[in-house]
């Protein structure tokens, strides 16, 4: 007979047995989220730091390339060779108060001066409205830059679009008009002639993106319309806050700058044969880890010290003006 008791008798988990697998399991938890989250956050800071510095890299590229431009009139190779077309119009002009079809104006009616490239330094809303018309006073972002360019694109046209305008150059005389031009047109320009697409803009800060009052500074630029010839406004990047130039002045005529100006009056501009572009641009999402603390000194605006939760950073490329520079060379 076998007595005594059942030495196969199992046992189950204690509460501090199963207690204690409850905070392993809690911990290992708890890691895996904070890791999770960790990632996620940094993901998140890499992709808007990424957006920002494609959106002011896309920004500066126009800018630059425009600036290349400016001056450009084909082959007849200055403006004062051009003469305007009495069918040109404009529905809204962009120029300074009293000056008639100014963004038309290769050349200043006043003085004979290029206005390939106009400029104002560190811009108030009253001297912003009062150069360009077009830009409304209130809505530029205090002490950035503005910068007006003109000039034809750089292919020519083989089909003339109605109600847009164009220059009609044959290498010797031009005639800047709205397709159709007039006739006869105010000058002949006896063939053989190509027709270039007038590209004139004016590059600005603005206060706001989508609405007024949202605070997301946007570089835009107003731009001609076609159909009923307008100065018409165009946005390219939000989060850019700040727009500096600094214009490089031949003042020997040796084609190269001899000393860079960050407000040349037009006599200066005449000899503009290169720029120095500047840009601040910041996130459009916060990053709640992270404090802006730095002072950013960009050209002779004001030095600017944010004291928020977006990145930053300034980039910026010099080009030359080459339009300007060869005219220069030319002894123009």
């Amino acid at each position: 007979m076998i007595t005594g008791k059942n030495p196969a008798r199992q046992r189950g988990i204690t509460l501090i047995e199963l207690m204690i697998a409850m905070l392993l399991a809690l911990v290992l938890t708890a890691a895996v989220i904070t890791t999770f989250t960790q990632n996620k956050q940094s993901f998140n800071q890499d992709e808007n730091i990424q957006r920002m510095q494609d959106d002011a890299r896309y920004a500066l590229r126009e800018i630059a390339f425009d600036l290349s431009m400016a001056g450009y009139v084909s082959d007849i190779l200055i403006g004062s060779a051009a003469r305007n077309d009495d069918s040109l119009t404009i529905a809204t002009d962009c120029g300074p108060a009293g000056e008639d079809l100014w963004m038309y104006q290769l050349m200043s009616n006043a003085t004979g001066e290029s206005l390939s490239v106009t400029a104002v330094d560190n811009a108030t809303g009253g001297s912003a409205s009062a150069s360009y018309s077009c830009i409304d006073g209130g809505e530029v972002q205090p002490g950035t830059d503005i910068v007006g360019i003109k000039r034809v694109s750089g292919a020519r046209t083989a089909v003339p679009e109605a109600g847009t305008v164009y220059l009609r150059s044959n290498g010797t005389i031009g005639l800047l008009y709205q397709e159709p031009a007039n006739t006869p047109p105010a000058i002949n320009v006896p063939p053989p002639f190509s027709e270039w697409r007038y590209r004139p803009s004016i590059y600005y800060i603005r206060n706001y993106g989508d609405a007024p009052g949202d605070g997301v500074p946007t570089l835009c630029r107003k731009v001609l319309t076609g159909g009923v010839p307008a100065m018409v406004t165009e946005c390219l990047a939000k989060g850019i806050e700040n727009l500096q130039i600094e214009y490089g002045i031949d003042s020997d005529g040796d084609g190269n700058a001899n000393a860079f100006l960050s407000a040349p009056t037009v006599a200066q501009m005449q000899g503009a044969v290169s720029a120095r572009i500047f840009l601040l641009a910041s996130t459009l999402n916060v990053d709640t880890a992270y404090t802006s603390d730095k002072t950013y000194f960009v050209s002779n605006a004001p030095a600017y010290t944010p004291v928020d939760d977006k990145h930053r950073r300034v980039i910026s490329t010099t080009v030359g003006i080459r339009n300007i520079r060869s005219l220069k060379l030319l002894g123009f």
